[in-house]
């Protein structure tokens, strides 16, 4: 009959210091998760971006390919070079082709990702640099020959985003 009692008495549950030092864990494990979490969005973030970049600079090299092949039309003295971001995806006449069927050279223009402002069209959220202008100075001119984010960010590598 004793043996019941002390049964009933004994209280089951957790004391407040097992519940202290559980709760100091979980805050400890949850400190260390979030600044690995916050590099793993950036890095995914830098990728987007290479890879933006990457489609745009191919198709700015395949309408200057075009271009010089004929395909494009140009006037007298210009570089051969869209005259826009909006160029490679609304396509342009193909000079050869009797039919007078487009050429495209990007589906879409990709967005920044680095970009703070998304508001806007695509094009308008890239640095353009133009064929006249040097490469430590990118500035927009008659033609797209290169772009860059305009992103004041610095990547994980050290190298700002603008610098791609």
């Amino acid at each position: 009959m004793q043996f019941m009692f002390r049964r009933i008495d004994q209280r089951n549950g957790f004391t407040l210091i097992e519940l202290i030092i559980t709760v100091a864990i979980v805050g400890i494990l949850a400190a260390a998760v979030l600044p690995l979490a916050e590099v793993t969005m950036q890095r995914s973030k830098e990728s987007e971006l290479r890879s933006a970049l990457r489609q745009v600079r191919e198709a700015i090299d395949a309408y200057k390919q075009a271009s010089d092949e004929g395909r494009v039309g140009k006037k007298a003295g210009e570089s051969g070079f869209p005259k826009s971001l909006d160029v490679l995806a609304d396509g342009v006449e193909d000079a050869k082709d009797p039919k007078k069927s487009k050429i495209y050279f990007l589906r879409r223009i990709p967005r920044d990702p680095m970009a703070s402002d998304n508001t806007g069209s695509a094009s308008d959220g890239w640095g353009k640099r133009s064929y006249a202008s040097p490469p430590d100075d990118p500035k927009s001119g008659d033609d797209v020959f290169d772009i860059h984010s305009l992103s004041t960010g610095t990547g994980l590598n050290g190298v700002r985003y603008r610098e791609w």
